[in-house]
């Protein structure tokens, strides 16, 4: 076959509900995790990296096999290699808490980390929520008081300020200890099966496996029957009480409002005590960007030592959509610098000046040929302006005669201006121009200047 008569080959694409994220897209994700890694920081938590695969008997047992998430939800398969049933993780608890026992984080006492990555749950795709999607999530182990829960929702709070987030309100509740959950399940099963006629077939198949979770349906049908089933809070006692008193005590006192939503349950399992969503009207039907609570009886079950433990998991699209309803900027800036040059000499002494710019701290980007050749200094001109640089440096034949280069301003007024500077003055010209701008910038958030 002649190369003229090829097939063309056939075009794939993304898996359906697993997305690509753009580079225009990129700068809002970098200032979110810039962000809530600067706010994670300044509370004191250290970041944890655990595999993307793990075994598959870990998200049962944690997770609960009778969840939406593991009956339908997971991304399990068997390795070829070792017939090891394995899952692509669904959520970010259950790795950490294993990563906990096996190294022994918590032999010298508390630990407060954070994790960030992707998670995997085959569910149908909406704006905002995919099948591979991210998270941050922060895990606060070996804490058994109401202040360590308190800490996290007020961490929270601070992170939607530094975002510039508004219209996110707190909702907490708390699902007390097992004995307390056991009286209030056989009531709640009593009560469903009295009205068994009003159940949907989703209530009816959890009825006896994970009542609580009937309090959680969207079914518009179902809203007045769970709103008068028996509430968990009626059922607690003694330490629960006391922790849940002492949760709204700190808010109170630090001016944190929430609203006490007796339905507000968590999906998996392992959860108990204090629980809270940050919910918003801005996205749809799905209003949930962060969801936590507190997980006492988890590591335990996992053959560890009875360990408290209390933690928060948020997705990153959803907060990215509401930076962007906020207005947030999408700065298409790519550098602080663009090199201009025409000629073989002047391509030669750009890749030097770029090297030393970049030494100094400052972002740059160097002309490099296209595959319809290098261009005119009128079209590269055109990408430094298009890259969002607030300056050119430009060599050329001339500039290489005198040893200077052209220092072109790309964001001043018109007839900006443009000035000639020896190659070994470039660097501190560059450097007191950017800096000192963003030092006399009080309004400018998001430099580039780095160092």
């Amino acid at each position: 076959m002649s190369e003229n008569k090829k097939e063309k080959a056939t075009k794939i694409t993304a898996v359906k509900g697993m997305n690509d994220i753009l580079p225009a897209d990129a700068p809002l994700w970098e200032l979110f995790e810039n962000t809530v890694h600067s706010v994670l920081k300044s509370y004191g938590y250290q970041k944890i990296v655990t595999p993307i695969v793990e075994d598959t008997a870990l998200f049962k047992r944690a997770i609960g096999a009778v969840t939406d998430i593991v009956e339908k939800e997971m991304y399990s398969f068997k390795d070829s290699m070792n017939d090891d049933e394995l899952t692509l993780r669904p959520e970010g608890t259950a790795g950490v808490v294993r990563a906990v026992i096996e190294h022994n984080l918590v032999y010298d006492g508390p630990r407060r980390v954070w994790y960030s990555g992707p998670m995997f749950r085959h569910e149908r795709p909406q704006r905002g929520r995919y099948r591979q999607f991210f998270q941050v999530g922060a895990e606060a182990v070996g804490f058994a008081g109401p202040d360590i829960d308190a800490e996290l929702i007020m961490l929270c709070r601070r992170l939607w300020d530094d975002l510039g987030l508004e219209d996110i309100r707190l909702e907490i509740n708390s699902i007390g200890d097992a004995a307390e959950r056991q009286r209030h399940r056989a009531d709640l099963i009593t009560y469903f099966e009295a009205n068994a006629d009003l159940l949907d077939d989703e209530a009816k198949r959890r009825l006896h496996a994970n009542p609580l979770r009937i309090l959680d349906t969207k079914n518009p049908a179902m809203q007045e029957l769970v709103n008068n089933a028996p509430k968990l809070l009626d059922y607690l006692e003694g330490e629960s009480v006391l922790h849940f008193e002492g949760l709204k005590r700190i808010l109170d006192h630090n001016n944190i409002q929430y609203t006490v939503n007796p339905r507000l349950v968590r999906g998996l399992d392992y959860y108990n005590r204090s629980v809270f969503e940050w919910v918003t009207d801005k996205l749809g039907s799905q209003g949930t960007v962060c969801a936590g609570g507190r997980y006492d009886p988890l590591i335990e079950s996992f053959g560890g030592k009875p360990t408290p433990a209390v933690g928060f998991a948020m997705g990153i699209e959803r907060l990215v959509e509401l930076m962007k309803e906020a207005g947030e900027p999408n700065d298409p800036s790519e550098c602080d610098v663009y090199m201009v040059h025409q000629g073989e000499q002047a391509r030669m002494q750009a890749f030097v000046l770029a090297e030393r710019i970049r030494d100094a701290g400052l972002d740059v980007v160097l002309h490099c040929a296209a595959a319809s050749g290098p261009g005119s200094f009128k079209s590269q001109m055109k990408k430094a302006d298009g890259s969002g640089a607030a300056f050119a440096v430009i060599l050329g034949d001339d500039e290489i005669a005198k040893r200077t280069a052209a220092v072109k301003s790309m964001r001043g007024a018109e007839g900006e201006q443009q000035a000639s500077v020896p190659f070994d003055d470039v660097v501190d010209y560059l450097v007191n121009q950017i800096v000192g701008a963003h030092e006399h910038d009080h309004d400018h958030e998001h430099v580039h200047y780095h160092h």
